[in-house]
């Protein structure tokens, strides 16, 4: 009950400050994003002890993929706010002659953000920061699977922003729950696909709309006439350089020919070990698993036993500590766990076929992923993976960096996720563009009006044909002698 109270009231005192329109003007959305961006700044060492507690999240990976991204996304939206704000002028139409179109962005009102824990401080106030742009009140639930992280940001953020218009509502399960029982005007939730499923069923009561960012398994085609070593530098560095494969958008398989194999699994070894050593357990560069249910299930993943025959390098672990080693399989039987789930975590089956063509079968035999990866020089290939395989994003020749550009927009399609953000799609995200036409008293048509006749409606066929002659007459009262 007292989740429930918590809930029903942080979304009421919410509603309150967007009814008053504190959210609504422009100089209170530059204040709060401006207010992220000191905090960003001077937190930098705070953020980064939570994501070492959280994740023993190296600091370069918790500035690089998180602190800066959230900076550049502030910046940007502070830069583009005046013109996602301002009414965009279209055609008005033959139709309504006299007029004026325009299309007005408008806030929702009060929305929820449901963050993950895998990049528990990105996750968490890059969608605000769209919500904020566009002109919302936003209640934030970070994820209680990163404790540290959570608990800064119910510490931080109302020393930051607005506090009657940004709340944290931290918790587990029930308040969760207790929050998606609420009404609100849009919710945002970041994790897998058996959650956002809850979390859509809770949306319909209400008939709330959502943003789904979810997951998958994200192929890596790897063509023969790629620079080998770059590429095995790029795969690596999307794979175990982002939270040791506890990201949505890494890596989960590999796909390449059975001849070319065996140097791709060589130079990955020789990448991995100049990464992170011999002894890869030992690595400060390593994230560590989050917790010990996800460090039993990728053992599992590991252990069953028509895969464990099939590692090829790695597979070391260490319970107490939570670390998995970067871990290469050959060829797993498609039929087992590994190949059926998304990994989220270290390992990194690979799988061979005959001709590189034969990926594309594979891929679209399963799930759509949020992004896929081609590695090849064949402009031909490239032309044929974009056209053929349905993914929520591409890269040919890298993995992961294209949630970079504010310019592109990130999420998925069908499994892995509906909706997108970054940049402008963030705005888009939070906003109702408002359609609104502005006509004048001039240039009244009788022949729209009853009592219709025959003349009447030849003139409107005309009027909706685009014939001058109908055009005058509708405009002049004609009604074609009827």
């Amino acid at each position: 009950m007292e989740a429930v109270a918590v809930a029903a009231g942080a979304r009421e005192q919410l509603r309150a400050s967007f009814s008053s329109g504190r959210t609504r003007p422009a100089a209170w959305r530059a204040a709060q994003l401006r207010g992220l961006l000191r905090m960003a700044a001077e937190m930098e060492a705070q953020i980064c002890a939570a994501l070492r507690a959280d994740l023993a999240k190296p600091r370069t990976e918790s500035y690089v993929h998180e602190i800066s991204l959230v900076t550049s996304s502030c910046k940007f939206a502070l830069k583009n706010l005046e013109k996602w704000m301002k009414p965009k002028k279209v055609p008005a139409g033959l139709l309504t002659f006299p007029s004026t179109a325009r299309v007005t962005a408008e806030p929702l009102g009060v929305v929820l953000v449901i963050s993950a824990w895998n990049y528990p401080f990105l996750l968490a106030i890059d969608p605000v920061i769209g919500a904020i742009a566009a002109g919302n009140a936003v209640a934030l639930k970070p994820s209680e699977i990163a404790p540290a992280t959570s608990s800064l940001l119910a510490d931080l953020l109302p020393r930051y922003v607005d506090s009657s218009c940004i709340k944290v509502v931290e918790g587990g399960i029930p308040e969760t729950t207790a929050l998606l029982e609420q009404k609100w005007d849009k919710i945002f939730y970041t994790g897998n696909s058996k959650v956002g499923r809850i979390v859509m069923s809770f949306a319909a009561k209400h008939l709330t709309p959502v943003v789904l960012e979810l997951g998958g398994k994200c192929p890596v085609v790897v063509d023969s006439n790629v620079d080998l070593h770059v590429a095995a530098k790029r795969i690596a560095a999307g794979k175990w350089g982002c939270n040791n494969g506890q990201a949505c958008i890494s890596p989960d398989y590999i796909i390449t020919t059975k001849s070319f194999a065996p140097k791709l699994l060589d130079s990955l070894r020789k990448v991995l070990e100049k990464f992170y050593g011999k002894d890869p357990l030992r690595s400060a560069d390593l994230s560590r698993i989050v917790n010990s249910n996800h460090f039993n299930r990728l053992k599992a993943l590991m252990d069953e036993e028509m895969v464990s025959d099939k590692i090829v390098f790695g597979g070391q672990s260490d319970e107490q500590h939570l670390n998995i080693a970067p871990t290469l399989l050959l060829d797993v039987p498609l039929d087992s766990a590994i190949m059926k789930e998304e990994i989220f975590g270290p390992l990194l089956p690979i799988i061979t076929v005959d001709k590189i063509h034969e990926s594309f079968a594979l891929i679209n035999s399963m799930t759509k992923p949020l992004a896929a990866y081609l590695f090849s020089k064949d402009s031909k290939l490239k032309r044929q993976f974009e056209r053929n395989i349905s993914a929520g994003g591409m890269i040919f020749n890298d993995t992961g960096i294209h949630l970079t550009n504010p310019h592109l927009p990130f999420g998925g399609v069908g499994e892995s996720g509906m909706g997108a953000y970054h940049g402008t799609f963030s705005f888009d995200a939070f906003a109702h563009k408002k359609a609104v036409l502005d006509r004048s008293f001039l240039g009244e048509a009788n022949a729209r009006y009853p009592p219709y006749t025959h003349g009447k409606l030849k003139i409107l066929k005309g009027v909706m044909k685009a014939n001058p002659l109908a055009m005058v007459q509708a405009i002049v009262g004609c009604t074609g002698g009827a």
